[in-house]
């Protein structure tokens, strides 16, 4: 039996691409983004009291892997992407339904004209554009698991150096400085690829970045808006 499920809001975030965005919600807190209901949904009353939470659960949909057909097994990045592993194993986006889990933290509940109340959230690992079907409040006491035992992926892979030129970042808005050199820490290449003399490209924000890692250091080449701005 099918089932239909409504979309109650779309993200909007620096990330117009996949690639780049975090693996895991969390790992790059100075990430903003910006959650907007969908015209049906914008009731504030529907967000009542949702100010004395700190962090919500998003359920969204991996909207730029939906596919037709699934495989019982996928490789994970984390395991270098040689070994297969079952699919509900994983959080791969390449499911039965492709559907995103994600705890982000919230910042604020701002009013805009045209849109309503909007949800502020940091630490979000969506595309922009991302159709979300709920917005739950995490719960401290039943949804964190300290002794919960992390399989393939127990703990968050470490993070690389990162080195850009100071008249590089100047160029972006300060607020953005620290979320890029975070994303960029977090390595997005994929696992299997270490050419050191390859150039990486990125879209981030508004911003075409290029960048190669060498020796276990990621350096900026360049920033340039992109073409759109």
């Amino acid at each position: 039996m099918d089932y239909t499920m409504k979309v109650i809001a779309r993200i909007h975030s620096d990330f117009p691409e996949k690639f780049g965005i975090p693996r895991q919600s969390g790992l790059v807190p100075a990430l903003r983004a910006k959650i907007v209901f969908e015209p049906e949904y914008r009731n504030p009353d529907a967000l009542r009291g949702i100010e004395g939470f700190s962090h919500l659960w998003l359920i969204w949909q991996f909207s730029a892997a939906v596919r037709d057909t699934w495989s019982p097994t996928v490789r994970p990045p984390r395991l270098g992407g040689n070994e297969r592993v079952g699919v509900f194993a994983t959080r791969s986006p390449f499911r039965p339904n492709a559907i995103g889990l994600s705890c982000v933290k919230l910042e604020s509940v701002q009013h805009e004209d045209g849109f309503g109340d909007v949800l502020i959230v940091s630490g979000a690992d969506l595309m922009d554009g991302t159709p979300i079907y709920d917005v739950k409040p995490y719960l401290p006491y039943a949804d964190a698991h300290p002794e919960a035992l992390g399989g393939f992926a127990p703990s968050p892979k470490e993070t690389i150096e990162v080195k850009s030129p100071p008249e590089l970042l100047q160029k972006l808005p300060e607020g953005q400085r620290e979320a890029l050199l975070g994303v960029l820490a977090q390595d997005p290449r994929p696992q299997y690829q270490n050419d050191p003399e390859r150039v990486y490209g990125m879209s981030f924000g508004g911003w075409d970045v290029k960048f190669r890692v060498k020796d276990g250091v990621l350096t900026v080449l360049s920033l340039a808006e992109t073409e759109h701005q």
